[in-house]
């Protein structure tokens, strides 16, 4: 099993953070979380190599009941990594204009969320290698309510509107759950446990199981929330380590280093 160095998250980080953790995301914080991942992620760094096979996934910000976080998944059986918890996305067909695109279809198939519910808000790397070889590159957006405009007309910190849960439709093949992960719990220290990524960058991977069982999940039948995990321990294995279900490996980098962008994590 690998080792990390402790990683301290501390009340301080969210005092630097560019968006608050506990109250409603606004058009202020999109144009905050626009603003630093531009700043981290000039448009010309991570050309698109065409000789590679890509993805793309979306990390979704919502507010949910009037709390500020994100969509994650928990893959379906039929999916491969069955079990496993990831943002919504997947390879880019021939279909696909871009790696953006792909990653709206993706979405649009697995949740329910379609391109006109999601507001991009930049995008930020360096887009990583999958275990199956595919470059991935991750996009962030906010997703609005189904029929909602872009909310323009809203005051910079009015509230944005909550998205209700019930209007996600998952796709039984590829999704088994759905939940919002509140901002606040990705920087509970209860949740978080310090793992290598690749063996080599610390970074935290955030304990979910409870979240997937609760009120701000849904789900595409009824049976028990289940994963599995590899009696190896190995790393991106399986639901997570020692029992737990987690966001962690890819998805979990990927938000560890979002977070990072945002001053949520140092």
């Amino acid at each position: 099993m690998s080792s990390a160095p402790a990683l301290s998250p501390s009340s301080s980080t969210a005092s630097r953070a560019v968006l608050s953790l506990t109250q409603p995301l606004t058009r202020r914080s999109c144009n905050a979380i626009r603003s630093a991942l531009a700043a981290a992620y000039p448009p010309s760094d991570y050309a698109h190599d065409p000789a590679e096979t890509h993805a793309a996934v979306l990390v979704p910000f919502c507010n949910v009941n009037g709390t500020p976080g994100i969509l994650l998944e928990v893959r379906g059986k039929l999916r491969t990594h069955s079990g496993e918890v990831s943002f919504p996305g997947g390879k880019v067909d021939e279909t696909d204009t871009s790696t953006l695109a792909a990653a709206l279809r993706e979405t649009e198939e697995e949740i329910g969320v379609r391109p006109d519910q999601v507001e991009i808000l930049g995008r930020f790397g360096p887009p990583e290698r999958s275990l199956k070889g595919l470059r991935v590159w991750p996009y962030v957006a906010f997703v609005h309510p189904e029929g909602q405009e872009a909310s323009e007309h809203l005051d910079d910190d009015a509230p944005l509107p909550s998205l209700p849960l019930s209007s996600l439709t998952l796709s039984p093949r590829e999704v088994a759950h759905a939940f919002h992960l509140p901002l606040s719990a990705a920087l509970s220290p209860t949740r978080l446990h310090s793992y290598l990524f690749r063996g080599q960058r610390p970074y935290y991977a955030v304990s979910v199981a409870d979240v997937v069982r609760g009120p701000n999940a849904v789900h595409s039948d009824n049976t028990e929330v289940q994963w599995i995990n590899d009696p190896e321990q190995r790393d991106e294995i399986g639901g997570g380590r020692e029992g737990r279900l987690e966001v962690w490996g890819l998805t979990g980098w990927y938000l560890y280093s979002l977070m990072r962008i945002l001053g949520v994590h140092d």
